[in-house]
Formats: C-alpha cells, sequence, structure tokens
C-alpha cells in the first residue's frame, strides 16, 4: 500500500493537471485519450481520490495501475466505472495504454433526471476485477459515442449543450448496461459454480449456530468478500443468472432457518427471532408470513 495521502481530485481541470494534459474545453465534462496522458513526477499524485465520475476504454496496457486491492493487467478492451469518492493508487511511470476516457463532475447532472438515475448504475460500484469486456463489434459503438462526446466539446457552448452531452452519456450508461447482462449471460455456466458456490457458503453458516449468535445472518458484504465479488456485482450476477440476488438468497436459508427451530427448538418467537438478527419480533413475523403466508406461530402450530 502506498504511504502518500490520496490527492483529491476535485474539477476538471485539476484531473487534467494531474494527467499533464492541457486545459478542458468544458469545466465540467472532459474525453481525452490515453495516449495522450504522460507521467507526472509529482509524488502527490501517487494516489488519487476521484471526486468525478470516470467512465473509460482501455486496451493494450503497459505497466499495472492498482486500484484499491487489485490491478489493471490486460491487452484488450475493457471498460471501467468510477465514481466520486473511489481512489486511484500506484500510476507506475511505464504505464501506457490506448483507449479513451469521459470524466464529468457531478454538478454537470444538477437538475437532470440522470442526477438520479445514475445512482441506479450498479456497475459504478464494482471491483476491478469485474470490468466489462468488449466484443469488436460493441467497442467500435463505444468508440463512437465517445467521439460524439468530444465533437460537441469542441463545438461553441450554447444552449442545448448539456442536453445534448447528457444523452450521449445516457447512451453510453445504457449500452453498458446492455452488455453487463451480456457478460453475465455468455458467462452463465461458469457463473453457475458461484450459485453453488453461495449456496455452499450459506449452509455452513446457517448450520452453525454458535457462529449466528455471535454475529448474526451473514450480510452481501460477508459472501462477496468471501467469493472476492463486489457486493453489487455479486447480486446483479446471481439476479442475471438465477433471478434472484444476494439479499434474496440470505433470505430463503434465514426462512429455512426460522423453520427448523420451529419444529425442532422450544425456543419462543422473540427468542428466534432475536438470534436471526432481527431487532424486533414484529419485522420477523411480517417476513415470515410474506414468504410463507402463516406467522410463525401459526407454521409451527399447523406441524405439531
Amino acid at each position: 500500500m502506498d504511504h502518500y495521502k490520496a490527492y483529491e481530485v476535485n474539477s476538471i481541470t485539476d484531473h487534467r493537471r494531474v494527467l499533464s494534459l492541457p486545459g478542458p474545453e468544458h469545466p465540467l465534462i472532459d474525453v481525452f485519450r490515453m495516449e495522450d496522458v504522460k507521467h507526472n513526477p509529482d509524488k502527490r499524485y501517487r494516489t488519487l481520490m476521484l471526486n468525478v465520475y470516470c467512465i473509460s476504454l482501455k486496451k493494450k496496457v503497459q505497466g499495472k495501475v492498482k486500484y484499491g486491492q487489485g490491478y489493471y493487467d490486460y491487452d484488450e478492451g475493457l471498460m471501467s466505472f468510477f465514481s466520486p469518492g473511489q481512489i486511484v493508487a500506484s500510476v507506475p511511470e511505464n504505464h501506457r495504454l490506448e483507449g479513451w476516457c469521459v470524466v464529468f463532475h457531478p454538478d454537470f447532472l444538477k437538475g437532470h433526471p440522470l442526477a438520479r438515475k445514475i445512482e441506479g448504475y450498479n456497475f459504478f460500484s464494482y471491483a476491478i476485477n469485474e470490468a466489462l469486456f468488449l466484443s469488436e463489434k460493441e467497442e467500435t459503438l463505444m468508440n463512437g459515442i465517445a467521439d460524439n462526446i468530444r465533437q460537441e466539446l469542441q463545438t461553441s457552448i450554447d444552449g442545448l449543450t448539456q442536453e445534448v452531452l447528457i444523452s450521449q452519456l445516457e447512451l453510453l450508461l445504457h449500452y453498458s448496461q446492455r452488455f453487463y447482462l451480456r457478460q453475465f449471460q455468455t458467462r452463465k455456466t461458469a457463473h453457475h459454480n458461484l450459485v453453488s458456490e453461495v449456496e455452499n457458503l450459506l449452509n455452513v453458516y446457517f448450520n452453525d449456530d454458535n457462529l449466528l449468535v455471535a454475529q448474526g445472518v451473514p450480510t452481501v458484504a460477508y459472501l462477496a468478500e468471501r467469493l472476492n465479488r463486489s457486493p453489487k456485482y455479486l447480486s446483479d450476477l446471481l439476479r442475471s443468472v438465477s433471478g434472484r440476488s444476494a439479499q434474496q438468497y440470505i433470505q430463503d436459508h434465514l426462512l429455512e432457518k426460522a423453520k427448523t427451530l420451529l419444529i425442532s427448538s422450544n425456543l419462543t418467537v422473540a427468542e428466534i427471532a432475536y438470534m436471526l438478527g432481527f431487532d424486533y419480533p414484529q419485522s420477523f413475523n411480517k417476513l415470515f408470513r410474506r414468504k410463507t403466508n402463516k406467522t410463525p406461530l401459526v407454521y409451527r402450530q399447523s406441524l405439531n
């Protein structure tokens, strides 16, 4: 881990200065070619906190770049997505690559529906090893959108500039979501192994009463960490493969554990609720009834 304090990149101008690029065409949105980026020897920029959105397509990389606990190391077109507050670290001197990057400040979206909608694009929270692989055809399409943004930025700013640029950003995001769904589906066979791993992890966890009492119900973050995935990527992948999110898998196992305790133990409904991590028995009752159409007490009585 680098010992340098993260330098905060708070503006498009700041971002370009860090990359040794000339000033931007627009104060709130930018697009640049990776080939134009130069190494900056200033040690302050070894570790960066990006307070802007970045959407990039990178290929033919020379020199690894560390993001959090992972590294980029690939040859062909991959897309990555970063939202404000994420850290980029360890940019090496020999870092060379091709591609492009679209960068925009959150303020650019103010007053537009995309400011709210962008939070729904989970891939901004995906880990580095969950980048989007593009086919040659998909890469060509994405390059075209980036070119449209570049051309618009090279024209005079007028009353329609923001709408035109945001429409291109939305198109970029829509296609990214579509291509991620394609990636989930084309690798579906391999991903079925992940479903089995999730099931096995949850079986072991819920069969260990001591662990359950000590740590409570497992979280999506718990599963993601043990499967080397980010929480949102894991949920999106599981939903694509099986139609159920990671949280639904946890709830289903919790429900089965609750049924077992109702049948085989003398614990009260309230005691079972607390054991399963519910602060209030009413919350447990509500979930159980929603899943089974019976209250826990009625379920226990029906089997006794």
